[in-house]
C-alpha cells in the first residue's frame, strides 16, 4: 500500500501545487471561510466517503474514509482560515481580497490533505481501519475552531489524531517532530483601571489612571522573572495601551491588553494567578478599581510520546527521495488550537520544511511577504502518508 501510495501522490503533484494557489488567491478570514468550505465540500462530492458539512457551528468539514476492515480510528487535520494581513509577496497567485492573505500555510495544509484523502479513498479496501479527514476552520482566532470540531461528537471513537504545520525553518525535504509539550498554550487579558482625573497642575486631587497602568505594564514582568521557575517557559506581553489624552489633562482611565503564554497548564495557572494578584495591588496601591478580564484559549500542545516515537521511526525508515531528513526540533513559541485534539485524543503534530529555494533568511509565518516552496506540500502528503502505512502496520 505504501509503495503505491506514494507514486500516487508523485503523480498528483502538481495538482496539490494548483489547489494552493487557488485557495492563496480567495483567502477568507477565520469563521468567514464559506466558499472555502464549499470548494473543499466540492472536491469531495461523489468519492466513496461519507461527508459531514458545517461542523461545530461553523464551516468546518469532516469526510470519513472506512477501510475494508474495522481497525483502529484515525483523525488527520489541516486548517483552512486566512489572516487579516495584506500581502506584499509578488508571486502570481497573490490574493484577491484587500486585507486578508493565507500567511500562515493553511492554504498548503488543505491543499496537500485534499489530494492525500482523494488517493487513500482509492485504496480504502487496503486499510484496516477508519481515517477520518479534519478540514477545520478558524484556527488563527479564539476560541479556535478546533473546539466546534471537537465538540460535534463526530470525532469521539478517533483512536489517534496528527496534524503537520508547514514552517521555514529549513530547505523542503527536512521533517522535525517533538515530543511532549511542544507548543505553548495561550491566555488573553483585558485590564481596565478606573481613576480620577483632574488638572495636570493638582496631581494630589486626582488618581491618575496612567501611572496606575503604567505600574502594572511593569508589574507584570516580574512575573516571568520572579514568580516562574527559570526551567519553565513563559511570557506576558503587554500589546495594548490606551491612554491617549491631552498632555495637561491627568487621565482617568486606560485600557490595557496582553497576551500570555505558557508551555504546560501549570505555568499558565500561576502566570494567571499572579496577573490576578498585581491587579489587586494596583488598586490598593494607586486608590484606582481594576477590571480583570482573564481568558485561557489555546492550551499547551502536548505530542504523546509513544505515538511521537512510531511517527520519528517510521519517517527515519521510510527511505523515500522526497523526505532527505527526520530530525529533532527544539519547542517553538507559537500556540496552536491542535492542542484541544491533543487533549482528548493521543496526538503527533509534526513539522514540513518550507523555505523557498535561494532564501536564507526566510520570512516567517504570519508576515505580509511569507511564502513557501511548494515542493513542501508533497512532503507533507508523503510524510503523513507514510506515518499512516506505518501505523497500521504496527496495529494490525
Amino acid at each position: 500500500m505504501k509503495e503505491t501510495l506514494m507514486k500516487m501522490l508523485e503523480n498528483r503533484k502538481d495538482e496539490m501545487i494548483n489547489i494552493r494557489r487557488y485557495l492563496h488567491r480567495n483567502p477568507e478570514l477565520s469563521f468567514q471561510e464559506k466558499k472555502t468550505s464549499q470548494y473543499i465540500v466540492e472536491f469531495y462530492k461523489g468519492k466513496n466517503v461519507e461527508i459531514h458539512t458545517n461542523v461545530g457551528g461553523g464551516y468546518g468539514v469532516i469526510v470519513t474514509i472506512k477501510g475494508e476492515k474495522e481497525g483502529k480510528k484515525i483523525g488527520l487535520r489541516a486548517d483552512f482560515d486566512a489572516l487579516p494581513i495584506q500581502e506584499e509577496t509578488d508571486v502570481p497567485f497573490k490574493s484577491n481580497n484587500p486585507g486578508v492573505m493565507h500567511a500562515c500555510a493553511h492554504d498548503g495544509h488543505t491543499a496537500y490533505l485534499m489530494i492525500l484523502a482523494d488517493c487513500l479513498i482509492q485504496l480504502k479496501d487496503e486499510i484496516p481501519g477508519t481515517i477520518k479527514i479534519i478540514h477545520q476552520p478558524a484556527e488563527e482566532v479564539p476560541p479556535g475552531g478546533a473546539i466546534g470540531m471537537i465538540e460535534s461528537g463526530l470525532l469521539d471513537d478517533l483512536d489517534h489524531i496528527f496534524g503537520v504545520h508547514l514552517l521555514p525553518l529549513g530547505p523542503v525535504g527536512i521533517v522535525g517532530y517533538n515530543s511532549g509539550y511542544v507548543f505553548p498554550g495561550r491566555a488573553y487579558f483585558k485590564l481596565k483601571v478606573q481613576g480620577i482625573g483632574g488638572h495636570g497642575s493638582s496631581p494630589h486631587l486626582a488618581n491618575d489612571a496612567i501611572v496606575a497602568g503604567a505600574h502594572f505594564v511593569t508589574a507584570v514582568q516580574t512575573v516571568i522573572s520572579r514568580r516562574l521557575n527559570p526551567f519553565d517557559m513563559g511570557v506576558v506581553t503587554i500589546g495594548s495601551f490606551d491612554g491617549k489624552g491631552t498632555f495637561n489633562v491627568i487621565k482617568d482611565k486606560v485600557e490595557l491588553e496582553g497576551d500570555v503564554r505558557g508551555m504546560t497548564e501549570k505555568t499558565r495557572e500561576l502566570i494567571e494567578k499572579e496577573i490576578r494578584r498585581i491587579a489587586k495591588g494596583i488598586e490598593e496601591e494607586f486608590n484606582v478599581t481594576c477590571e480583570l478580564t482573564y481568558t485561557p484559549d489555546y492550551p499547551p500542545l502536548y505530542n504523546n510520546p509513544e505515538l511521537t516515537k512510531m511517527v520519528e521511526m517510521a519517517l527515519k525508515n521510510t527511505n523515500d527521495r522526497d523526505i532527505k531528513e527526520v530530525k529533532e526540533f527544539p519547542k517553538l513559541s507559537p500556540s496552536e488550537d491542535f492542542a484541544h485534539y491533543a487533549k482528548k485524543f493521543p496526538a503527533c503534530f509534526f513539522y514540513i520544511c518550507c523555505t523557498p529555494k535561494g532564501v536564507e533568511k526566510p520570512y516567517f509565518n504570519h508576515h505580509p511577504k511569507f511564502d513557501i516552496d511548494e515542493e513542501a506540500l508533497l512532503v507533507a502528503a508523503k510524510a503523513v502518508g507514510t506515518v499512516i502505512c506505518s501505523y497500521y502496520k504496527t496495529n494490525e
